[in-house]
């Protein structure tokens, strides 16, 4: 085992690991007593066990299920903690934190959820089941303890040559992604010179060159499953075949004969599936140990910056900030400068490109300028403790991201420590309390991973109650009621109104009704900032224009 796998498995608590080998433990007892009964029925032609054949089935499913939920809940813990360090210190370009943290930390899932329950079983069923089978029969127990180190042997022999592939791989999709997103950064510039084409080919060079990375990383892990199922292909027939010799000579019992044919496979199962869960979880290795890189790496310390006190409402001040992306042609902002006052609420517009969600990435503190300075309450936002500033804000994306767990605990990452009553509280603030009573076990509903089961406009709702709950001074709303239907839209503004009451409010948007809910309007063009507009009311009108032309 490498040692950013033997880290990644430190980040889990014991408990876990011990539970998780339990579980692994009971599969196997199950297996085995499932085995023996299904050969005595068919030996003795009796059916009076079968019941207690489909109990003992049924009971290794259970087990799986709960193997698999805990496993999912300790990876979406360890993500959690990942991605805090990685925003709290890592310093890594912005194309590549984006990659890193979303589809980098996303492929850490089957490594928790496959890999380590696969290793456990691996180490727990074939002594469980070797041991069943010498107390039957002491020969093939022999043939199988022989043959069975060969099925690792040769799984670790392909998995060098795919480590090696896989992480090229990684390598290969971070560089697409980091320059991906510098290209659309600056999308408006290349237009305006041209150089749209040139870009396109890079970008497709660039995809291509992950494609065949992606290609022959699938080679090799279909040749590894072809050797692993050849090699438990011929140690089974070397059990199975003076099995059946020794039964047509009658010098075994036909009971006995049936349980080595039964257990014999079983005993290969769980290392076949342990090669198959490395392949799956080999990217998510790779980008761990990217991860564990930059959170090693020099990060600027926070020991002795300032903290500006949690209860305070702040004034935030942008003076004459400046961000450019490294190879962008043109400045993402430039000398922009704006006063957001405590307790005020200020809405950006602008087109698509013209820096709107680069100003909150800037006030967030996620993009350092490269001039100019952010004040909050009089004090450099680069001199505050990056850690306890981000506490103090809440942020609702255009695509907020629901993880694989329940309503309760994917509103409740706004506050892990939050109990019940204030989670319903959260809900009921966004308005999405109504929703989440339909859902058939309500809080405790489980979604897919991404949000699968909720709809566009239910998920914005739980990401602005996610926010309520953070109860942080300060919020960040990057057009949360885009491509919303009128009554989502209409449900969401209700929500965003309380959410944004007694609160310093950057806003992002376009739409009329939820423009209607800030004090200031103010205009982004080609990252420059134009004069604030006289009244909301009117650049309420202009967006409402704007969106219907967009739309017609």
């Amino acid at each position: 085992m490498k040692g950013v796998e033997r880290r990644l498995l430190g980040l889990l608590p014991r408990r876990v690991l011990v539970g998780l080998g339990v579980l692994a433990a009971g599969q196997g007892v199950l297996l085995v007593v499932a085995a023996g009964l299904l050969a005595r029925a068919v030996a003795g032609l009796d059916a009076g066990s079968l019941p207690w054949v489909v109990a003992a089935v049924a009971g290794r499913a259970v087990l799986a299920w709960v193997s698999s939920l805990v496993a999912g809940r300790a990876a979406a813990g360890v993500k959690r903690g990942l991605r805090a360090g990685l925003l709290a210190g890592g310093a890594v370009d912005a194309g590549a934190r984006v990659t890193l943290l979303t589809r980098g930390l996303d492929a850490v899932d089957p490594f928790f959820t496959g890999y380590v329950p696969q290793l456990l079983a691996a180490c727990v069923v074939p002594p469980l089941v070797v041991a069943r089978l010498w107390a039957a029969d002491w020969a093939s127990a022999v043939v199988v303890l022989v043959t069975l180190p060969l099925v690792p042997v040769f799984g670790a022999l392909v998995g060098l040559r795919t480590a090696a592939l896989t992480g090229r791989q990684w390598g290969a999709l971070h560089r697409l992604g980091g320059h991906f997103r510098d290209v659309v950064a600056g999308l408006s510039t290349l237009r305006a010179f041209g150089r749209t084409g040139h870009q396109s080919g890079v970008v497709r060079a660039l995809a291509e060159e992950h494609r065949r990375a992606t290609t022959g990383a699938l080679r090799v892990a279909f040749l590894s499953s072809l050797v692993l199922e050849l090699v438990c292909a011929l140690s089974v027939a070397l059990v199975a075949v003076p099995v059946g010799l020794r039964l047509l000579d009658g010098g075994m019992l036909l009971s006995t004969g049936l349980l080595v044919l039964v257990l014999t496979p079983e005993a290969y199962l769980p290392l076949r599936a342990l090669g198959a869960r490395f392949h799956a979880s080999a990217e998510g290795v790779a980008a761990a140990e990217e991860a564990f890189a930059v959170l090693d790496g020099p990060a600027a310390p926070s020991a002795g910056r300032a903290v500006v006190p949690a209860a305070v409402v702040p004034e935030i001040v942008l003076d004459r900030v400046t961000v450019r992306y490294p190879g962008a042609e043109r400045a993402a902002l430039e000398e922009v400068s704006l006063r957001i006052g405590a307790g005020e609420r200020v809405a950006v517009t602008g087109p698509s490109g013209a820096g709107k969600s680069t100003l909150l990435l800037v006030v967030a503190g996620l993009v350092a300028p490269v001039s100019g300075r952010v004040l909050v309450d009089g004090v450099d936002l680069a001199e505050l403790d990056p850690v306890a500033w981000r506490r103090r804000l809440g942020w609702v994306p255009q695509r907020p991201h629901l993880f694989a767990a329940s309503v309760a605990d994917n509103i409740r990452l706004g506050d892990p420590e939050a109990g019940m009553e204030r989670v319903v509280e959260a809900a009921r603030a966004a308005v999405a309390d109504g929703f989440v009573g339909e859902m058939p076990q309500g809080y405790a509903t489980v979604l897919g991973e991404g949000g699968a089961g909720v709809s566009a406009g239910q998920r914005q709702r739980l990401a602005v109650a996610r926010a309520y709950l953070a109860g942080g001074p300060v919020m960040l709303l990057d057009e949360p009621t885009a491509r919303l239907d009128v009554a989502s839209e209409r449900a969401l503004v209700e929500g965003a109104a309380r959410l944004l009451e007694g609160r310093s409010a950057l806003v992002v948007a376009h739409r009329p009704a939820l423009l209607s809910l800030v004090d200031r309007v103010v205009r982004l063009q080609d990252g420059r900032l134009s004069e604030p507009a006289s009244e909301p009311g009117a650049e309420c009108v202009r967006a409402g224009a704007a969106e219907g032309g967009r739309a017609a």
